[in-house]
C-alpha cells in the first residue's frame, strides 16, 4: 500500500485499538530497557562458559551502547519520512533475530558482533515508540501514557539485573547464560505479529529524505565521544581518547553547520534544529542529559558496592533493587495524571529534590551501618530515590514532547533517546573518576569492602550535586506542558487536517 496516497483518519477517543498498540510499543521499550541491564549479571557465566578476553567482555556491553546511541536520532528520523510502524516493526523484527543470535552464538566474536546488531536494530525501534504515541493520541490523553512510559522505565531498570540473575541462576536447560537473551524471542515474535495487526501507521506529512551526510557526521561525532568513554578505563584512558573527546566537539559543530544549511536548501535535515527553539525541548534536553548522567553513575556504582564491596550474590543484589522499581513505577503513574495537571513544573522540582534527600540518606546509611548494612535497611532510601525518580522520568519526556510538532516527533524522540543514552554514557566515564579513582589499586581481599564503600559514599555525593544542578536546570522548563493548559485538548481535535497521511 502507498502510504502517500491515502488519508484515513487516525483513531478516534472511543476507538479501543490504540492502547493495544501502546501495549505493544510499551512491551518493546521494555524488552530494550531489561536487555541493556540484564547482560551485566550473567558476564561472569559468559566468560567463564565461552572462555571470552576481558576485551570482549567489554564489547558485549559497549558494543551494543555504541550501535544504539550512534543510530538513534537516524532510527527517528527514517521513521519520519518512511513510516513509524514499518520501521517499528523492522526494528523489532531485527531485534529479535540479533537476540536469536546472541543466545546461539558459538564463540565470543559471534556473540558481540550479534550484540552491535541487537543495539542497531533498537536503534530502530525505540524512537519510534514514543513517536507512536505521540502521533495516535491526543494532547489531553498523553499524560495519562506518559505517566505509564515513565512506570516502564523504573520497571525496566531494576527488573533486568533481577531477571538476569534468576535466569543465570536457574541454567534453564543447561543453558546457561543464553536464557537471557533467548527470552526475547516470544515476546518479540508477538510484538512484530500484534504490532501489524494493532498499530495505526504516521509518518511526516510532507515528503522527506534522509539526510545521509547527517548520518555521517553525527555517527562519527557520537562515537568519537562514546568509545573512549567505554574503553577508556580499561585502556588507562590514553591521549587518543582525549582527543578523540574533543575532535567530537568540532564534528558536531560541523554536523549543526551542515544542518542549517540543509534545512534551508530541501527541509529535509537528519536533525530538526527549528526543535531547539521550543523551550520546553531544549530545557527538556538538558534535563534529559544531566539526569542520565546522574543515573550512569549510580545504577554501576550501586552494583559493584553490593556485589564486590559486600559481597552479596547477583540474586541478593537484584532482590534489594525492588523497593526501587516499585516506588518509581507507583510515582511515575501518579505524577503525570494527578499530580502535574495541578502543580505543572513544581512536580518535576519536587522530585529532584525528593531523589536528592534520598541520595544523602543512602550515604549516611552506608557509613553509618558500614558492611554490616542489610537489604531492609537500605529500601528507605532506595524508595525516597525511587519516588524522586518517579517524578521525574514521566513528566520530563511529557514536557520535552508537549510543545513539538507531529511531523517531528520521530527527530524529537531519536533525541530524546540519544542524549539519554549521551548521559549515561558520560556517567558511566566518570565512574573512574569519581569511584575508582578514590580506592586504591592494590588492595587486599579484607580491605576490599571497605575501599568500596568509601567509593560508594564519595560517588553517591557527585550524584547529590548532580541533582541540585537539575534542580536549577528545571526553573527552564514551562510552569505547565502544553497538554496541561485549559482547552489544550480541545485544539488538536481536527487532526486528520493537520495530518492526513495515518493509516491502519
Amino acid at each position: 500500500m502507498n502510504l502517500t496516497d491515502t488519508q484515513p483518519v487516525p483513531p478516534v477517543a472511543g476507538d479501543r485499538r490504540r492502547w493495544f498498540a501502546l501495549a505493544i510499543v510499551m512491551t518493546a521499550a521494555f524488552m530494550d530497557l531489561v536487555d541493556v541491564t540484564i547482560v551485566n549479571v550473567a558476564i561472569p557465566s559468559i566468560r567463564r562458559a565461552e572462555g571470552a578476553t576481558f576485551s570482549q567482555i567489554q564489547w558485549i556491553t559497549a558494543g551494543y551502547a555504541l550501535a544504539f546511541a550512534a543510530g538513534l536520532i537516524t532510527g527517528g528520523r527514517l521513521g519520519d519520512i518512511h513510516g513509524r510502524k514499518r520501521i517499528f516493526l523492522i526494528g523489532i523484527g531485527g531485534f529479535t533475530l540479533a537476540s536469536a543470535l546472541c543466545g546461539f552464538a558459538v564463540n565470543p566474536e559471534m556473540l558481540v558482533a550479534s550484540r552491535i546488531l541487537q543495539g542497531a536494530m533498537a536503534a530502530l525501534m525505540v524512537p519510534q515508540v514514543l513517536s507512536i504515541v505521540h502521533a495516535t493520541f491526543p494532547a489531553h490523553e498523553r499524560g495519562k501514557v506518559f505517566g505509564l512510559f515513565g512506570a516502564i522505565v523504573g520497571l525496566g531498570a531494576v527488573s533486568g539485573p533481577l531477571l538476569g540473575a534468576l535466569l543465570t541462576e536457574w541454567n534453564l536447560f543447561g543453558l546457561q547464560w543464553r536464557p537471557i537473551f533467548l527470552i526475547n524471542l516470544p515476546v518479540g515474535i508477538a510484538g512484530l505479529i500484534l504490532g501489524s495487526r494493532f498499530i495505526t501507521e504516521s509518518k511526516a506529512p510532507r515528503a522527506l529524505k534522509l539526510d545521509l551526510v547527517g548520518v555521517a557526521l553525527v555517527t562519527l561525532g557520537l562515537l568519537m565521544v562514546i568509545y573512549p568513554l567505554t574503553r577508556g578505563e580499561e585502556l588507562g584512558w590514553p591521549l587518543w581518547g582525549y582527543v578523540s573527546m574533543a575532535g567530537a566537539v568540532v564534528v558536531l559543530g560541523a554536523l549543526v553547520a551542515y544542518e542549517r544549511r540543509k534545512s534551508a536548501r530541501d527541509g529535509s535535515p537528519l536533525i530538526e534544529l527549528s526543535l531547539f527553539k521550543v523551550k520546553s525541548f531544549a530545557a527538556g534536553i538538558a534535563v534529559q542529559t544531566v539526569f542520565g548522567i546522574a543515573l550512569g553513575i549510580f545504577f554501576l556504582v550501586w552494583t559493584l558496592y553490593m556485589q564486590t564491596g559486600l559481597g552479596w550474590s547477583a540474586l541478593r543484589a537484584g532482590l534489594t533493587g525492588v523497593p526501587f522499581s516499585i516506588a518509581v513505577s507507583a510515582a511515575a503513574g501518579m505524577s503525570v495524571q494527578l499530580l502535574v495537571p495541578r502543580f505543572g513544573r513544581k512536580v518535576l522540582q519536587a522530585g529532584a529534590l525528593v531523589m536528592g534527600a534520598g541520595v544523602l540518606l543512602y550515604i549516611w546509611e552506608s557509613e553509618h551501618y558500614g558492611m554490616g548494612i542489610t537489604s531492609w535497611q537500605m529500601a528507605l532510601p532506595l524508595v525516597v530515590m525511587g519516588v524522586g525518580m518517579g517524578l521525574i522520568v514521566a513528566p520530563l519526556t511529557d514536557a520535552v514532547l508537549s510543545e513539538v510538532p507531529r511531523e517531528h516527533a520521530g527527530s524529537a524522540s531519536g533525541l530524546i533517546n540519544t542524549v539519554q543514552q549521551m548521559g549515561n554514557a558520560l556517567g558511566l566515564g566518570l565512574v573512574s573518576v569519581v569511584f575508582f579513582g578514590v580506592i586504591d589499586e592494590r588492595l587486599t581481599r579484607a580491605e576490599v569492602g571497605p575501599a568500596f564503600a568509601d567509593g560508594f559514599q564519595h560517588a553517591l555525593g557527585w550524584v547529590a550535586a548532580v541533582m541540585g544542578l537539575i534542580l536549577l536546570l528545571m526553573f527552564a522548563l514551562p510552569k505547565r506542558p502544553a497538554q496541561h493548559v485549559e482547552g489544550a485538548g480541545d485544539e488538536e481535535a481536527p487532526v486528520a487536517e493537520k495530518e492526513p497521511e495515518l493509516v491502519s
